[in-house]
């Protein structure tokens, strides 16, 4: 259960799917309002929309802020809007698979501005299941490394039926089963560990090499190009830069 996230490396490194503030709180926004839409505005009796306070929380979002988001998926007053969820799958260059989680009020605008994005970037957009087949869906559990040991928490994790667990600079990283996500948090929470996220994630089956620089620079591009949208939510592949070629690339 140990290990480390050579994708959140590129993240990190690159900042190719890091945010601005005001594009962060919009993305967690709609993430709470399709949580209050699903399963309603209560977030002790809907584990969703808790799971989507806490990580906008976690992001220093206003309370504020959150109120309105919940109150536009349950439709309180003018506050109501609808948001539809739309996974695209494609490829960016060098067979680099690539899976886009998106929430939209107009699914045309969205797929539209996805598939030029893609084509811009040397990538092509595919069809539902062209490459999510090589990926897992899975829960995602992060937890701030200065708040317990290792050990500790490798053991709690495994007790509340994790998956794995790997380490990053400044974080521990749960990995549970899709079905598991919730409980394993809520077993994580009951023990007295402090979490400052928790979400759903695809995990690939296996990485591609990418050893050209050129290439890797495009596919970082069409990352970042995508978590600027307005309408995408989350992004993934299975890109896999070794730390050479990763050093190499301009800022």
């Amino acid at each position: 259960m140990s290990g480390h996230s050579k994708w959140s490396k590129v993240k990190r490194f690159k900042g190719a799917l890091d945010v601005k503030r005001g594009a962060l709180f919009s993305k967690l926004s709609r993430e709470i309002t399709i949580a209050a839409k699903i399963g309603g505005g209560d977030p002790d009796a809907n584990v969703r929309l808790r799971s989507a306070i806490l990580s906008a929380r976690g992001q220093s979002m206003p309370n504020d802020n959150i109120e309105r988001a919940i109150k536009r998926g349950t439709g309180e007053g003018m506050e109501a809007q609808h948001f539809d969820e739309i996974v695209y799958e494609g490829y960016a260059p060098g067979g680099v698979a690539v899976i886009v989680e998106a929430a939209t009020d107009n699914k045309n605008r969205t797929a539209a501005e996805i598939r030029r994005i893609f084509s811009k970037n040397e990538g092509n957009l595919g069809t539902s299941g062209s490459v999510s087949y090589m990926f897992h869906k899975k829960g995602r559990i992060t937890v701030p490394r200065n708040g317990m040991a290792e050990e500790r928490i490798f053991e709690l994790a495994l007790e509340a039926g994790a998956e794995e667990l790997t380490t990053e600079e400044e974080q521990y990283v749960i990995t549970t089963s899709h079905d598991q996500l919730y409980a394993v948090a809520e077993a994580l929470k009951q023990a007295g560990v402090t979490t400052d996220g928790q979400k759903f994630t695809f995990i690939p089956d296996t990485t591609v090499p990418v050893s050209d620089e050129a290439v890797a620079l495009q596919i970082l591009r069409l990352c970042d190009s995508l978590e600027e949208d307005d309408d995408v939510q989350n992004v993934y592949s299975n890109l896999d830069i070794s730390d050479d070629v990763l050093a190499k690339l301009p800022a």
